[in-house]
């Protein structure tokens, strides 16, 4: 299964999440194809970089910087040609709509359901997931 991870999932994962480290550990285990776009790396290298979030995180930043590479090593990379705005309401959330469509996945697996489920715009092929309805799937 294709998917598109938000940046909150990382996070989660590297504060001690279980369901975010799963939806990882899936993506390393080559259970899930993650993808990953230029938006999406930036911000992901913006938020690791910000170390008040970290505060409560088991991993240094060694080690959040390592786990991003090991993911990334995973990941598919995906150029987008075509921007699909407006279409959530969080301008900052369109990259992720706009990366699984030019990739093709089946998910964006993210904590924030809520304004990932309000699109102008409708695609019948992608659903948003929480980490856990996302595991739920897996075999």
């Amino acid at each position: 299964m294709r998917i598109v991870v938000d940046t909150n999932v990382f996070v989660g994962a590297c504060l001690g999440s279980v369901s975010c480290g799963g939806v990882l550990r899936a993506c390393i285990d080559g259970r899930a194809v993650p993808l990953m776009g230029t938006t999406l790396l930036a911000e992901l290298e913006d938020v690791l970089g910000r170390q008040q979030l970290f505060q409560r995180s088991r991993l240094s930043a060694e080690e959040r910087n390592e786990l991003l590479d090991i993911v990334l090593a995973h990941c598919q990379w995906v150029r987008i040609f075509y921007g699909w705005r407006p279409n959530l309401p969080d301008e900052g959330d369109n990259h992720l709509v706009e990366l699984a469509i030019a990739g093709g996945a089946a998910a964006i697996v993210t904590r924030n359901i809520r304004d990932l489920s309000r699109p102008d715009l409708l695609f019948p092929d992608l659903a948003s997931l929480s980490p856990d309805q996302f595991l739920a799937l897996l075999p």
